[in-house]
């Protein structure tokens, strides 16, 4: 038998929790007083011990006991109810305080399979049933407190415990996943009403406070009206006013602390007040709401299949804190993307012009950590030494309150951030600016993305940045076992395979798409999602923005869902055929080497397929073989042809065989996508080193700035011609440096910003943050000060031009933006391959004739990774009329040893191929 406390769900009177009131007594079914408007934001109204549930509700009808070996015929199991938190169970005793006894009896059928499905993680146990007359009395038993309790023959607890409600929340309102208008609604009428709708199905009470300003004290607290079929309340009043503000009172039990009223914001907030303490009312259709020009907003037109997309990730703060072109009140801001002749602005509109097509922004909706007023900027010495330790110091003092966090702690989904506002204090601000945002972006050509977050919230439970969770307690987040939050994902996991939970997702991301033309969107840890929820995603968005939005997300797999524990995921291996994309870490490990994990002399040994692998070894390279770097070679192979399952491919052991059936990380199939929209290339991203660090700790200590330049371009080369999406970090294309920082979301602008005047990477400009990187301080302080790896302007200058010529090559041709598996089966091929291959060069081959906007009868790509000049004689090219691709001969051209020193010979078919260059030669017709 499960070991459980003595006393589970006991009162008791005036405890205090951590900022928040405690009152002994019991809720009044009054209204409250307009004082709970501008009181706590929490109130302990009847106290009582924190539960465990560990039993499960499963629909309307049925509850399983914990899985203890238990059966349903082991003494008698009551499910005891009272409207306040005041139920004795103590084992040996009989169950004190309970207003009402429902007998539960053994589950006379199976489950039905949809269910049993939901809930197969939960393992055996015994299965129990209400009596169906006592379904009538299931939405006030919600409300109250309830105890599953098992009992002796003569009424003495042997075990109780609390329930997850989730199940049977999700069967008895299920009608609540059809109301459309959730949140706030202004009328159209004179005077206009407004209309409050908040679905709170375990609440006692709801009321709706009201304020005229961010600032001002309550003008009216209103109760609200629930209805019994969908567990929404609902309030129509002209008492509230467009541009003013409001909260809710909601008397709930929650299980860590019994009766609660809790002033909340809004879930469906869709602005609010500085630091989120209130939520805006508005109307995002009004005009007031709307800059010049947005309803005629030309969005671009250059993304008609998935693998179109080329784009570019950043963050709003990184994009301009440190340009001095723009004006000091828009640095930082949304508004710094409407200067458009600010450098940054240029730099953009040149990428644009280069082939990009989406700029994907890191979390940009309400976040819980930065504050929105007041936050602090660390100053940092001048002239302090490369591997300084006190530059991380003063960050790490002030991380709490300075300005600074890549966002992914999300407070409200669906209203934009207000420290990126002029005015945070101003709920409208702050949508009108976005909006102004996404214009200047669109402007320059470019379709906007966001990052978005719906896996977990930043904080669960009766915290005071905890809203879902102070609305409906257990419900929005996933429970382990015992009923308490999983975190697997750093922070408290939100369980969209719950109705409403999903519904909270997918009406936000039909609200962004919809009112802030949101092209695409990148999902974190998306593989903590189900697939199916996804699917209903995509449908319901492409409806509301009459357009098809483009899906893309981290498609991992681990933590609590993993290999499918919980339902069908949104994880690599489970989305094919969905057409939405997952990031792959195939090519990016052997691109970069090693794994996105290691740390100490593994940064260092692991080499990888630009950076040295066999071929230019550094002092503390792992033993490796040539086999070992052919095996590597196929692996960035699985990347170029977009790691499609059915693509087949001849092998480092002369072994032709479909990707599917090549091994990655020891059990998984490198190749995993079934159509080139599946697959999101990359070879950095804000998370992990740049490529630009990565590549300091293992390339040969005696490699030139001026090369190194060079080994970035050689990952960009092999991003931007892999079939599929190619994404790429903000920064790489000038080298960015974040000093060796491995995890650099709250390392302040000083480790972060980028600078559009192509003087300096940031290389060397202090110990990254002890708190990640510390462990390895004996390798990363010698490296920073090795100033020969800190590149020049010139080199800096280079790269960022090489990287638009990439970007011009692939924007060149639809072959490196194949739409289906079936072209690229049909199309690409790769020479030099299997054993007796040249081990550093990759060689891809895409047959052009017939197919839309190829432009080219044939093209023949070669990345040549090593420090020395490669002749290849390839039979299959002899005859070609080949010349270089127009990028290369132009004028402009940034590599001019391609033009000069590259060479194709038609009658041997032979290639020359300058050192750590990529070089693509085209076949007119």
């Amino acid at each position: 038998m499960a070991a459980h406390p003595r006393a589970v769900w006991r009162f008791a009177a005036g405890l205090t929790l951590g900022g928040a009131t405690a009152l002994s007594g019991h809720a009044s079914a009054a209204t409250p007083a307009l004082a709970a408007c501008d009181g706590p934001y929490a109130t302990t109204l009847q106290a009582a011990p924190a539960s465990d549930a560990r039993a499960y509700w499963l629909d309307r009808q049925t509850i399983q006991w914990p899985n203890t070996g238990t059966s349903a015929s082991d003494g008698v199991f009551k499910l005891y109810y009272a409207s306040s938190p005041v139920i004795s169970a103590v084992r040996g005793a009989a169950v004190r305080g309970a207003e009402l006894a429902l007998t539960l009896n053994p589950a006379s059928a199976a489950l039905p399979e949809a269910l049993a499905q939901r809930f197969r993680f939960v393992g055996r146990g015994a299965q129990l049933q209400l009596a169906a007359a006592d379904s009538a009395r299931l939405p006030q038993l919600l409300t109250g407190q309830l105890l599953l309790v098992q009992e002796s023959a003569d009424g003495k607890v042997r075990d109780a415990t609390g329930l997850q409600l989730a199940g049977v929340l999700d069967d008895l309102y299920a009608a609540a996943a059809d109301v459309g208008d959730l949140g706030v609604s202004v009328g159209t009428g004179a005077p206009a009403s407004v209309g409050f709708k908040l679905w709170a199905p375990t609440a006692q009470q709801v009321s709706v406070c009201t304020y005229a300003s961010g600032a001002a004290a309550a003008s009216s607290i209103l109760p609200m009206q629930r209805d019994s079929a969908t567990g929404v309340w609902s309030l129509q009043t002209g008492a509230a006013q467009d541009g003013q503000y409001y909260r809710y009172v909601v008397d709930v039990i929650a299980p860590s602390t019994g009766l609660v009223r809790n002033l909340v914001t809004d879930p469906y907030s869709v602005s609010l007040t500085t630091d989120s303490r209130r939520s805006y009312i508005a109307d995002l259709n009004a005009a007031r709401l709307k800059p010049a020009g947005w309803e005629r907003e030309h969005r671009p037109k250059r993304v008609y299949f998935q693998p179109d997309m080329t784009v570019y990730e950043l963050h709003v703060r990184d994009f301009s804190i440190n340009d001095a072109s723009v004006s000091v009140a828009n640095r930082g801001k949304y508004g710094a993307f409407t200067e458009s002749a600010s450098n940054g602005m240029q730099h953009l509109t040149a990428l644009s012009k280069a082939g990009m097509t989406d700029i994907h922004l890191l979390p940009v909706f309400d976040i819980g950590s930065v504050p929105e007023q007041g936050c602090v900027t660390p100053q940092i010495p001048a002239g302090l030494a490369p591997d300084n330790t006190e530059a991380q110091a003063i960050i790490a003092r002030t991380q709490a309150s300075d300005c600074y966090n890549w966002g992914y702690d999300p407070y409200h989904y669906s209203a934009p951030e207000g420290s990126f506002a002029s005015d945070p204090a101003d709920g409208a601000s702050r949508i009108i600016e976005f909006r102004q945002m996404v214009q200047a972006l669109h402007k320059t050509g470019l379709r906007v993305g966001m990052d978005v977050v719906y896996n977990h919230t930043f904080i669960a439970g009766q915290n005071e940045k905890s809203v879902l969770d102070r609305i409906v307690p257990g419900y929005y987040h996933r429970l382990n076992g015992n009923g308490d939050v999983e975190r697997s994902t750093c922070c408290d996991n939100t369980a969209t395979e719950n109705r409403m939970m999903g519904k909270l997702m997918i009406d936000s991301v039909a609200l962004w798409a919809q009112q802030y033309h949101i092209d695409s969107f990148r999902f974190d840890l998306m593989g903590h999602q189900p697939r199916a929820a996804m699917e209903q995603l995509q449908a319901r968005v492409d409806s509301a923005a009459g357009r098809h939005i483009n899906l893309i997300g981290e498609g991992w797999n681990f933590g609590e869902v993993a290999d499918g524990a919980r339902f069908v995921q949104a994880s690599q291996l489970s989305l094919n055929g969905s057409g939405i994309g997952t990031f792959s870490d195939r090519a990016r490990d052997a691109v970069r080497g090693g794994g996105a994990g290691d740390s100490g002399l593994q940064m260092i040994s692991q080499q990888g397929y630009i950076n040295g692998m066999v071929y230019d070894n550094n002092t503390q390279a792992a033993r490796r073989s040539v086999t070992d770097l052919l095996q590597t070679a196929d692996m960035v192979r699985v990347g170029l042809a977009g790691s499609i399952r059915s693509y087949t491919m001849r092998r480092y052991d002369d072994s032709v065989q479909p990707l599917q059936n090549i091994i990655y990380g020891g059990n998984q199939p490198a190749g995993y996508a079934s159509e080139p929209g599946e697959v999101v290339n990359y070879v950095e991203n804000h998370d992990n080193q740049t490529l630009y660090d990565i590549n300091a700790f293992k390339l040969p200590a005696y490699t030139s700035s001026a090369e190194r330049a060079r080994v970035q371009m050689l990952g960009a080369a092999i991003n931007a011609f892999s079939q599929g999406v190619a994404y790429f970090h903000a920064g790489m294309d000038i080298l960015r440096s974040k000093s060796l920082d491995r995890n650099s979301f709250e390392s302040g602008d000083w480790f972060n910003r980028l600078d559009w005047t192509y003087q300096d990477n940031y290389y060397g400009i202090g110990a990254p943050r002890a708190e990640d990187n510390g462990k390895d301080y004996d390798l990363i302080l010698p490296l920073l000060r090795n100033s020969s790896v800190k590149p020049t302007p010139q080199d800096i200058a280079f790269a960022r031009d090489a990287f638009r010529d990439l970007l011009r090559i692939r924007a060149s041709s639809t072959l490196f933006r194949l739409r289906s598996a079936a072209e690229i089966r049909q199309r690409l091929s790769f020479y030099n391959t299997g054993s007796q291959q040249v081990p550093t060069v990759l060689v891809g081959h895409l047959e052009g004739a017939g197919y839309p906007g190829a432009q080219f009868k044939s093209i023949t790509y070669l990345i040549n990774v090593d420090t020395q000049v490669q002749k290849l004689v390839i039979s299959e090219e002899k005859n070609r009329r080949y010349q270089l691709h127009p990028v290369h001969t132009s004028m402009t051209a940034a590599d001019k040893r391609v033009a000069s020193e590259a060479k194709f010979d038609a009658g041997t078919g032979s290639f020359v191929i300058p050192p750590r260059s990529a070089v693509v030669f085209v076949e007119t017709y």
